[in-house]
């Protein structure tokens, strides 16, 4: 497994040790001891989620608030997504500062989104699965998410066509707007 820390700091690309033969192919898609040396983090998952999407759904920008923050260990299964963070935490140097990154089922990399940020992909192929581990539970009043297309954000999600949302990601708050409601 090999671990690279993006310029956000706690969040991780993953990249598994693939062993492939005529059969197909193997690898660890997490484990514990390996995570906690490679990035100092402990981290205790207790919910495992799989979503299937088609070509040009965008999910995010979510989060959940207070001690129903969420880490998230978020991989693609089948097919291809521009997985994108954002770091919402005010004493952090890259508040307000995203990542993202190409994940898909050829390369098999990961993506370690820490608490304190937002979370969202833009699907790039049909059918894709999703999958992602979170160390804290879903709970629905502490649910929140920033607008997609936050011009101070500028994020490029690859968009070529028309876009599938749903309707309460449609109306999330700007980055700004978010923080001075906090």
């Amino acid at each position: 497994m090999q671990v690279e820390e993006t310029y956000l700091k706690g969040c991780f690309v993953i990249t598994p040790k693939v062993f492939g033969d005529d059969r197909g192919y193997f690898y660890e898609s997490f484990n514990a001891k390996k995570f906690e040396e490679l990035t100092g983090l402990s981290v205790n998952f207790v919910q495992d989620n799989l979503s299937k999407s088609s070509k040009g759904v965008l999910r995010g920008l979510h989060f959940q608030t207070g001690v129903f923050a969420q880490a998230k260990l978020v991989k693609v299964v089948k097919g291809k997504v521009l997985d994108v963070c954002v770091d919402l935490r005010t004493e952090s140097e890259t508040f307000g500062k995203h990542f993202s990154i190409v994940l898909d089922a050829e390369k098999h990399q990961q993506l370690f989104v820490p608490r304190g940020f937002a979370h969202g992909f833009h699907v790039l192929e049909d059918n894709t699965l999703f999958s992602y581990k979170c160390d804290n539970f879903y709970n629905k009043e502490a649910e929140s998410g920033i607008i997609y297309n936050d011009e101070q954000l500028n994020i490029n999600w690859l968009i070529s066509e028309d876009i599938i949302m749903s309707e309460k990601d449609k109306v999330l708050p700007t980055l700004e707007t978010y923080t001075q409601l906090k």
